[in-house]
Formats: C-alpha cells, structure tokens, sequence
C-alpha cells in the first residue's frame, strides 16, 4: 500500500515537539501504510483470536453482538474488524485523528467484505450525537490522548444508556518502563551486529533506519501517558460510568515480545519469513499462557498491557 502521505520532514517533526495534535497527525499519517506490518497485524484467525480474547478478558461474551459500535483511535482498523469478523460487532463506525489511518482503516475493511463507516475525529470531541452507541471500544488509544478524563466523558456521552466502553492493550508504567530498555538494547545490538560484514545482508538501508529513527522521535511525543490500574478505574469513574474494572494481561510476553518486534523493525522485511512470524506468535501464546498463571501471585501494576471498561448509567 502507498503511503496517503509522505514522511515527515525533519522540520515537521521538529514542529511538532510544541504542538501535540500536530504530532499525533504527523506520526500516525506517517505510519499508515506500514503499520499493519510492523505489528504483525492480520484479519485471520490469528488475530481474530486476539481480538476476541482480550475484549473477553475484560467485558465478558454476553449481549454479542453489539448492534452499533465506535471505535477511538481506530488506526487501520485492527480491533473493530477483527471483533466483526467475531461476531462480537454488528455495524461500526471508525475514527482517528489521523486522516492516513482512517482510508487504511476503510481500505482493510472494503478487503474484507466490510462495511464501516470511517471518521477523522478527536476522541476529545468526537461530533456524534448524545446516546448513539451501544458500544465504544479502542485499543493501545488513551496513552496518545492529552486528556483522558475528558476523552471517557465524551465517550459517555455517545453511549446510550446502558452502553458499554472497552479499551484495551494500554501500558502500565512498569511494563513500559521495562519494554522500552528491552527494545533500545534490542536496536542498539541489531544495528551494530548488522554492521559487521558477515551479516550485512541482514541490515537496512541508512535511510529506513534514519527514518525509522525520525519516527522513533515522534513517538515520543505522541506516547504520553503510563497507567496504574486502580488510578485508571478512577479517571473512568470520574467521567461518569460505573461498574468499571480493569484486568492487566502480558508479563513474560512483554519481555520477549517487545525485543522481536524491535528485532523485525531493525532487519528487511524479506528476511522475516512466515516461519519466523509464526515462531514469534507462538512464543507470544505459550507466554501469555505462563502469565495467566502468574496473574494469580504477581502485583497487576507489574503487567505490560491494562484494559478497562465501564457501563453509562441508566438513567
């Protein structure tokens, strides 16, 4: 897929350190057309799965399928598509503030067979009517946010009564904390590796991984929030919605699989073969399967990956 827009320039970028909206335009517009690579992201069984399974984890299986739904931050569509392709959704709205996700969102969703109605919208202001949606869901979406409380009490108000919220895949402070020192070491020791003559074949061009680099710079701009779990059930409460929990999910596959995803970003893309990803994916699953386990005697905080949801009172 072409790119809807072309990279950002250094001085866009540096523009952007003082104008956090710009950012979240620039970096998402930027990586749009790679994005569903660079995270492995598919609309087949594999992900399908994933989907399921994480808004299962936090919101149960009861009322699918949901007749409305929106999704905050949608990006290309990951987690709205795969919830309708499991009978978790019925119809679905989509919207970012990034005008380059929103066509890859309603380009993956045309592939399908699909229809989605796609949306360049701030999830502080989303522009939808009081009491729409029966449900709205987002994923790896509030940590971009500036304000969070704001972005919940929006959401409440699109919700009908008795809607429900869904947000998953949000880092907590110490799983971030530990995930990035994982993937600096992990760029840091492929790019020089690389270097060497024996495995440059293995090593991309200067300019991707400048640009890769520039991207790196942006994100740390648009990455802006860490959660507590119990701190996040506040900010939600205070937005007006009950019945709110949260569940942490990822330890062990947070450490291994934050240095596989550097390892993909830092190498060509034709020397990751279908056996490679699927080695990754299946390390990922017996992982989380080890998790699982640990939930029961590790501190939720120490998790990388939180979720939350809440219900619109009735009135």
């Amino acid at each position: 897929m072409a790119a809807d827009r072309p990279p950002a320039t250094p001085e866009q970028v540096e523009a952007a350190w003082s104008d956090n909206k710009l950012a979240q335009v620039l970096y998402h517009d930027w990586e749009a057309a790679s994005y569903d690579d660079k995270w492995s992201i598919s609309y087949d069984e594999r992900c399908i799965a994933y989907a399921r399974d994480r808004f299962t984890a936090i919101a149960g299986n009861s009322g699918w399928p949901y007749p409305t739904a929106l999704e905050v931050g949608a990006g290309t569509g990951f987690f709205t598509l795969n919830l309708m392709q499991a009978g978790v959704i019925a119809t679905a709205c989509v919207t970012d503030i990034s005008e380059g996700m929103v066509r890859a969102a309603e380009r993956n969703a045309a592939g399908l067979g699909l229809q989605v109605e796609g949306r360049v919208a701030d999830a502080e202001t989303l522009g939808y009517a009081d009491d729409t949606f029966d449900l709205v869901v987002g994923h790896a979406v509030i940590h971009h946010l500036p304000d969070v409380e704001l972005a919940f009490s929006e959401i409440r108000r699109v919700l009908k009564p008795g809607g429900r919220v869904v947000i998953c895949g949000e880092p907590t402070r110490w799983g971030d904390f530990v995930a990035r020192r994982l993937s600096r070491a992990t760029w840091f020791v492929t790019t020089h590796l690389t270097r060497l003559r024996p495995l440059r074949g293995w090593s991309r061009p200067k300019a991707e991984l400048d640009e890769s680099s520039r991207a790196a710079a942006l994100e740390a701009v648009v990455d802006l929030h860490t959660f507590d779990p119990d701190t996040l059930a506040r900010t939600v409460r205070r937005a007006g919605l009950v019945e709110v929990s949260t569940v942490t999910e990822e330890l062990t596959a947070a450490w291994v699989g934050w240095p596989i995803r550097t390892f993909e970003a830092a190498v060509p893309e034709e020397k990751l073969t279908w056996g490679w990803r699927m080695f990754a994916y299946r390390t990922w699953l017996r992982l989380s399967a080890v998790d699982r386990v640990l939930a029961r005697i590790v501190p939720d905080e120490l998790f990388y990956n939180v979720s939350v949801t809440g219900i619109k009172p009735v009135r």
